[in-house]
């Protein structure tokens, strides 16, 4: 994997690069549509990238371990050649996703030991198998074996647990240079940068990961309810930190505005449920704030769904027909509010390029946030 750094904004941190991996180029900043069990949520992958455009997608690795299982995904050939998508794919530990099952987890130094959500059998997690795991499945870019304490944690328990995450992510560096991908192309290891909201925690992470001369690095454990102006502090002490040369990825994160705020910090990937999620339940982000179609508002308006027009998607498809399929419980209404909202997310990264570009992104950014936060 290769990353170019192409510009740099005059007036902020922002980047615009290029990220070469065995299944394509990704220019950066950049969104990853979250494709949970190998999938983004009623939408094709046709859509993805013929309407949307997304250039990668991210799985999740304790999702695709439970079902359909490393073995069904080794005799496929990859979750590339399993899932039909022949563009790069990003996946998480799944180390977020087993701490959260709180009661059904025990947290040792060995790894994690849980149970499954799906059926209750009991599965360890080490960051070993998890790099193993991560292997068959196929994915360009993997992400080490990491603890993801509570925002809200404790100074000692953030500590400590970040000390544990860094003696998990020398096991996994281990295990990644003892091992190669099944299908013959190159995957890449990011380690995470934790730490909770304590900057000299967030320092001494950035400063240890950044010795394993990764092809990238994660940003983790933030936009978990601490308030938004520590998150983005957090962001700016990591990035004085992380080489300049490397892609740095924010997990989980986030908003439009978060997305911004970040990008303007030196960050260059993103990945977030939100989308897909809050446009399955009715919410709408465009370039001039956010929808909620449920609204009486929209049942004659037969106007493009964005309000400056932007073709995120089919023009067709107006505020009062999507809202019409909303309130009829239309699944099709879903499928439109995803790929609208991952229409504009990407629409948003790629013009956030453009700025960094030509060299405007700082006065479009403060123009793009004061739109971003308004409720229409």
């Amino acid at each position: 994997m290769r990353f170019t750094l192409q510009h740099t904004d005059p007036n902020s941190r922002a980047r615009a690069g290029m990220l070469r991996t065995d299944h394509g180029e990704i220019p950066t900043p950049i969104f990853m549509p979250v494709g949970t069990v190998g999938s983004v949520k009623g939408v094709f992958h046709r859509d993805l990238r013929d309407e949307v455009r997304a250039r990668i997608i991210l799985g999740n690795t304790y999702h695709l371990y439970l079902r359909p299982g490393t073995d069904t995904l080794y005799k496929a050939g990859g979750l590339h050649r399993f899932a039909g998508w022949d563009g790069p794919i990003l996946t998480d530990s799944g180390g977020f996703q087993v701490f959260s099952l709180t009661g059904i987890r025990k947290l040792t130094e060995e790894g994690c030991r849980f149970q499954s959500h799906i059926d209750g059998s009991r599965h360890l997690f080490t960051p070993e198998n998890v790099i193993d795991t991560q292997r068959l499945i196929g994915a360009d870019i993997m992400m080490a074996f990491d603890e993801c304490p509570p925002g809200t944690a404790e100074y000692d328990y953030a500590s400590k647990s970040w000390d544990r995450t860094a003696r998990w992510l020398e096991r996994c560096f281990a295990q990644y240079v003892k091992t190669d991908c099944p299908y013959g192309y190159h995957q890449s290891l990011f380690p995470i940068v934790q730490g909770c909201t304590y900057a000299d925690l967030r320092r001494k992470s950035a400063e240890f990961v950044r010795q394993f001369d990764a092809d990238g690095y994660a940003i983790g454990g933030l936009a978990v309810g601490e308030p938004a102006p520590v998150m983005y502090e957090m962001i700016e002490v990591v990035n004085e930190i992380l080489p300049s040369d490397r892609p740095r990825y924010l997990m989980g994160v986030g908003t439009p505005i978060n997305i911004l705020e970040a990008i303007e910090r030196g960050v260059d990937m993103f990945d977030c449920v939100m989308p897909t999620r809050n446009g399955r339940n009715g919410m709408l982000f465009t370039s001039e704030g956010i929808i909620n179609i449920r609204n009486q508002k929209w049942a004659e308006d037969f106007s493009p769904i964005d309000p400056m027009g932007h073709t995120f998607v089919d023009t067709a498809y107006t505020k009062a027909y999507l809202r019409h399929l909303t309130v009829a419980g239309e699944m099709m209404a879903a499928q439109i509010a995803s790929l609208h909202n991952l229409g504009f997310y990407l629409w948003l990264v790629g013009e956030a390029r453009q700025r960094i570009v030509v060299g405007d992104f700082a006065a479009w950014k403060a123009e793009m946030v004061e739109k971003l936060g308004r409720r229409l």
